[in-house]
């Protein structure tokens, strides 16, 4: 789908920066240096063609001359951009563009003689011809070499901001992919124990095995993501933390005591969706796989100057040269595609065995 750029991308810079004085300043002085380089190359080409020196005062006056006419064409072409805006036609704009050029050469000329005549107690005369067409040929080729080059600079501009736009829609399409691919794994290992406990159930406990049934349908439902949410409430992550948690209840039965402490006054706080079971998983898989009895799973989320949720048991603790295995690698992947830089992850095994993250609360 072709975007539709904003209105500040279709107007030349310039247009956009008249407002700014700092911009109004930069130009102006380029505008005067401009002209105080073609004032020095009149300077020279009189004097080459009439074979000398044309003289210090000329030279002033020369000088002058063009500097004076470089600002004010300089702002009359900024006041006819301020004016146009936009508005009206290509053709209406490169009308207005030249008769404003035009019309800054000679209030130019006719400004200095008239200030002349006041310094030099000389008698004013209202419109110097031969002054006003040789300035306007210089005006009119140098605005039109500033007009292509504004002009190009303005069409190259809005060209990377198409691209930038493409490069960032790329990249959320990217990162939503990602996500969405981190968020749709459930282990198989996961899926198989549970149907077997399901078959298992069916002939000793048809309703126990309808309950399990369904609660699996639920961590499905949800693991598929049709709103494609990347951060839910905490309410919705605990929610479904249970569902799993009693689907896993039905295999270990009472060998393992889980233990969930949520402070209620962020449960409306938004965490990536399926961020803490598979570090339950991992738990249940590599720390209390063989736990006979009085084992324990903790999950935590409190809120202290950031969010904290820590996941702990009393397992096998973490081994020296810990293998990052898909629940840890799952976890990793999503704080960094969603806190870039802003998130720790710690694993310890003293003075408690757990996995803490800390990330930051999104009302603060």
């Amino acid at each position: 789908m072709k975007k539709s750029l904003p209105q500040s991308c279709k107007t030349d810079i310039a247009q956009l920066e008249i407002f700014n004085f700092k911009y109004w300043l930069k130009i102006t002085i380029y505008a005067i240096l401009v002209g105080l380089g073609i004032g020095i190359i009149l300077c020279i080409l009189i004097s080459v063609l009439n074979g000398k020196w044309i003289g210090t005062e000329r030279a002033i006056f020369q000088l002058l001359f063009s500097c004076v006419i470089g600002f004010f064409v300089s702002n009359s072409i900024h006041f006819s951009k301020r004016l146009w805006a936009g508005k009206g036609s290509h053709i209406f704009y490169i009308s207005l563009y030249y008769l404003f050029s035009l019309s800054g050469a000679f209030i130019a000329i006719e400004l200095l003689y008239y200030t002349f005549s006041g310094l030099f107690k000389t008698k004013y005369t209202f419109f110097h011809k031969s002054d006003f067409l040789f300035a306007s040929i210089i005006t009119l080729i140098v605005s039109t070499v500033s007009y292509i080059y504004f002009s190009q600079k303005a069409r190259f501009s809005t060209k990377i901001k198409e691209k930038e736009m493409d490069l960032l829609r790329l990249k959320q399409m990217k990162t939503q992919a990602e996500l969405a691919t981190l968020q749709s794994k459930i282990n198989p290992h996961f899926l198989y124990n549970s149907l077997n406990a399901i078959a298992s159930l069916i002939h000793l406990d048809p309703d126990k095995a309808e309950s399990m049934t369904l609660k699996l349908s639920k961590l499905f439902r949800y693991s598929i993501n049709q709103g494609g949410e990347n951060l839910i409430s905490i309410e919705e992550e605990v929610d479904i933390l249970q569902t799993y948690l009693h689907i896993e209840t039905v295999r270990f039965g009472d060998r393992i005591n889980f233990i969930i402490d949520i402070d209620k006054t962020i449960s409306h706080e938004k965490i990536p969706r399926f961020l803490i079971q598979p570090l339950v998983e991992n738990a249940l898989k590599h720390g209390l796989k063989d736990t006979i009895e009085k084992g324990e799973l903790k999950v935590s989320i409190k809120k202290t100057k950031n969010m904290d949720i820590v996941v702990s048991d009393n397992g096998y603790p973490f081994p020296n040269e810990l293998e990052i295995g898909y629940g840890l690698q799952s976890t990793y992947d999503k704080l960094e595609l969603l806190y870039p830089g802003n998130y720790e992850l710690q694993i310890t095994n003293e003075p408690f065995k757990q996995i803490k993250i800390q990330i930051p609360l999104h009302d603060k």
